[in-house]
Order: structure tokens, then C-alpha cells, then sequence
């Protein structure tokens, strides 16, 4: 086990459940890396579109320009703008948002590429949302993830869960299946239930919450299609939440920063603080 952990991979997912981008170096912001999950697909009613219902967003590639994003669908490419001051009113879970919205041209293209009809919003400077007061002591300014503006896993955890899968003839999967912003090479399974805050670049972040699956950790991130190994058969042996705060199993952990600066591969993490009770389990055989 490393003294200290170390990050391995950070990603940054521009459209929200669209292709993650590995990078060298991410800009932190109070409310999550720049320019992750700033963009997002919702139906013309407003509410946001994940790979949950729709699985072909696994495909579409996201690129964020000057005043908008490119976008890439096997061979379709598109650049999608936000001029003007177009736009809508969309909902993430229970948060509303006030959010720009593309151009009916764009969008056009956009509902033609996933077979239904779709608007591409941006969580511009205009835009504003905040969530988990009663996590986070406060509440946490975040684009349009989730829960949480940083999730953070280990390689530990990972290779404990495709030992899982492996007892159970299944494949063994790849963390990209769980769309982490922050990867650590720390190496002892669940350890990061023990951690309440680390600092990494000089930068602290508190792990606030535990982050509940859900289907889309069964779906290949290239494609979108349900196959391969199954996390959550896996998760439910050892990690399903005994707490109904957060039911379902669980995998990685929702953190807040508290400062701003730039966290690059490589960086040691340092434990400030940890918990003196794991998170409640139930165990099955």
C-alpha cells in the first residue's frame, strides 16, 4: 500500500452521460472540475436525458469551444452555439436550472442522431444551481452532475468488486463504468468510507456522501449496450447501503472542494481527517 495516494486518472465528462475525457490536469472550481458536465440533453419538457433511458448518448463525444461544443457521433459531427439570450427552464432530479439553450438547428441534428426529440442546454455563467446543504454543511454550488461537483474513486475498491465478478463467472470491468472525476491508486478495498477529507494540490476535499449505482454501471461506455460485467451484481454482496439516507449499493464517494487551483496526475493525496465508523452494510454470503 502507498504512504501516501496517488492520482491516477482524472476525467472530465463535458455533456452530462456523454463520453469521458481523460486528462493530465484539471482546473477546480467550488463547483467541480471546469468544464465537466457543463452541458446536457433534456426533452422538450426540460427534464435532463441520461444513458439511463437513453444508452446511444454513450457515443456522442463533447468537446467545449468558445461560446459552445463540438460534438461527434461515429462519423456526425456537429458545433452547437449558444447566442443570444435563448433560454430554458430544465430539471436535474429536484434542482431547477435556468439554463442556455442551443439553436433549433442544432438540436434538429441532435434528435435526429439519438432517434428522439432533444434540446442541448449549457450551464453558463448565467446559470446557477446548488445541492446537499444537509450533506455538505452548506450548500454546494454544481454544474449539472448528479449530486456532487467531484466524485473520487480507488483502484483498491475496483479490483475488490471484479474479484466479485470473477467469483461469479463474470468479465471484470473497467472504472470508466463508474465515471469518476478523481481515480487514486490507493490499494485497500473501501478504505475512502474511513476518509472525511483530503487534500490534493493543496486543495481540500471533503467526502460529504457515498454514491449510490445505478444501471448505467452496466452499460459499456464506448457503445452503451448492457453487456459485459454486471457492477451491481457484484456491489450487492458486501456493498449495499444499510442507511436509507442512501439505499442501493454503493461505489466512490461525492466530494466537495473548498478551494480552487489545479490538481494534475501524479499529485500525492494527503488524509486530513477520517471517520471513526465505516458506513452501515448489509453483507450477503
Amino acid at each position: 500500500m502507498p504512504v501516501n495516494p496517488k492520482v491516477v486518472a482524472l476525467n472530465i465528462h463535458p455533456l452530462k452521460s456523454g463520453r469521458a475525457i481523460s486528462v493530465d490536469h484539471a482546473e477546480v472550481r467550488l463547483d467541480g472540475f471546469a468544464g465537466d458536465r457543463r452541458f446536457m440533453l433534456v426533452d422538450p419538457e426540460g427534464t435532463f436525458i441520461t444513458q439511463r433511458e437513453c444508452q446511444t448518448l454513450a457515443q456522442v463525444k463533447a468537446t467545449p469551444q468558445e461560446g459552445g461544443v463540438d460534438l461527434e457521433m461515429g462519423d456526425a459531427r456537429l458545433s452547437a452555439r449558444f447566442a443570444g439570450d435563448r433560454r430554458m427552464g430544465v430539471r436535474v432530479w429536484s434542482s431547477s436550472v435556468d439554463a442556455a439553450c442551443a439553436d433549433d438547428a442544432a438540436n434538429e441534428v441532435l434528435s435526429d442522431w439519438l432517434g428522439r426529440p432533444v434540446r442541448l442546454v449549457h450551464m453558463d455563467d448565467k446559470a446557477e444551481r446548488t445541492v446537499g446543504a444537509e450533506w455538505a454543511g452548506e450548500p454546494a454550488p454544481v454544474g449539472f452532475a448528479d449530486g456532487f461537483p467531484i466524485l473520487i474513486t480507488t483502484i483498491g475498491s475496483l479490483e475488490a468488486l471484479n474479484r466479485t465478478l470473477v467469483s461469479k463467472g463474470q468479465p471484470i470491468v473497467g472504472m470508466d463504468r463508474f465515471r469518476t472525476n478523481i481515480l487514486l491508486d490507493h490499494d485497500t478495498a473501501w478504505e475512502e468510507d474511513l476518509w472525511e477529507a483530503v487534500e490534493i494540490g493543496g486543495i481540500r476535499f471533503d467526502l460529504v456522501k457515498p454514491c449510490a449505482r445505478c444501471i448505467m454501471t452496466t452499460q459499456d461506455q464506448m457503445t452503451g449496450e448492457r453487456i459485459g460485467g454486471n457492477p451491481i451484481e457484484a456491489l450487492r454482496v458486501e456493498r449495499m447501503s444499510a442507511d436509507r439516507r442512501v439505499p442501493g449499493v454503493l461505489f466512490g464517494w461525492n466530494a466537495v472542494p473548498r478551494g480552487t487551483g489545479r490538481i494534475a496526475l501524479g499529485d500525492s493525496v494527503r488524509i486530513l481527517s477520517t471517520r471513526t465508523e465505516r458506513w452501515p452494510m448489509k453483507h450477503r454470503a
